[in-house]
């Protein structure tokens, strides 16, 4: 199955303890694309201006994502430089440059519209509502949401709440949503409005999955070198969206092993700046960390 991402297309200078980066590509459509492509095909939508260089895009093609619904405007494209301390779990945003993001209006072509399998990047959320009226009966909506949209467009991400079968968002997000401290009832809040299964991320200690009346919690990683975090949401979500997509099983249990999988490619993008390292990977690495995460937790134990 394919997967239908609307989200954007960024050029990011990051700097690090570790080192810097400078207009590399960024952007949450583009993370969220190089993780899916390694599982099933990907039709990308976006906007990038016409200083974009076009062909950093080429091996993300190569990966079988489609770019036909990349729009290319007049003006300069989406720019964020941003600076990580030594907690790696926040990022200083030292300027943001919309350009033509700031009047990005989704058009999904018709060859796109089909899609069963559809990622809401993180936009405003009024856009995501207009995507679902140009999208045919998707087989699972996820969206993906921020802090800045539920501070100033609150009522509309409820209204998105409605319309989406899955939402990822991290822990402070879902308490700023719900008013809720504990992740639990925030989660029960949420998904009373719409969404069957909610997925709240904790950054280093792992993310959390709520279907139904069961949670399901994966660990992250342990990794001695974490060189950038940024993307690494959005390539979870890749990993988990995509490889749902790629076995069309969205029972609870195959759930759980998409939360896995996200976790797994979550875990690779942060070794290295940009998408880099989601494009060296391969599907033995994946298969050699998915069973480093299994041994994570596996365990045999009797009560004594």
């Amino acid at each position: 199955m394919t997967v239908l991402v609307v989200g954007s297309v960024a050029l990011d200078s990051v700097e690090t303890p570790f080192g810097r980066v400078d207009d590399a590509l960024g952007g949450s459509a583009t993370y969220f694309a190089a993780s899916a492509s390694h599982f099933t095909r990907v039709q990308l939508v976006g906007v990038i201006g016409a200083d974009y260089p076009e062909e950093k895009l080429l091996e993300l093609v190569s990966r079988g994502v489609d770019l036909s619904g990349l729009e290319r405007a007049e003006g300069e494209s989406f720019r964020w430089r941003g600076r990580y301390g030594h907690d790696l779990n926040s990022a200083e945003s030292l300027e943001t440059k919309l350009g033509v993001f700031s009047h990005f209006r989704p058009k999904i072509p018709a060859q796109f519209r089909t899609a069963k399998y559809v990622f809401l990047g993180n936009i405003d959320p009024r856009l995501q509502l207009d995507v679902l009226e140009q999208v045919e009966s998707p087989k699972l909506v996820a969206c993906d949401t921020m802090n800045f949209w539920i501070e100033s467009r609150r009522d509309d991400v409820v209204k998105l709440l409605g319309r989406v079968d899955l939402i990822t968002l991290n822990d402070s997000e879902a308490r700023q949503l719900t008013e809720q401290v504990n992740l639990v009832k925030a989660a029960r809040w949420i998904m009373e409005r719409g969404p069957k299964t909610v997925v709240i991320k904790k950054g280093e200690h792992g993310a959390f999955m709520f279907h139904g009346d069961r949670v399901f919690f994966a660990p992250a990683y342990p990794l001695e070198a974490v060189f950038d975090p940024t993307g690494a949401g959005d390539s979870f979500a890749g990993g988990f969206v995509g490889y749902l997509a790629s076995t069309d099983d969205l029972s609870e249990a195959n759930l759980r092993r998409a939360v896995v999988f996200g976790s797994v490619m979550g875990s690779f993008v942060v070794e290295g700046f940009s998408i880099g390292r989601l494009l060296e990977v391969n599907k033995d690495d994946i298969a050699a960390r998915l069973a480093e995460f299994h041994s994570l937790v596996a365990f045999d134990a009797e009560v004594p």
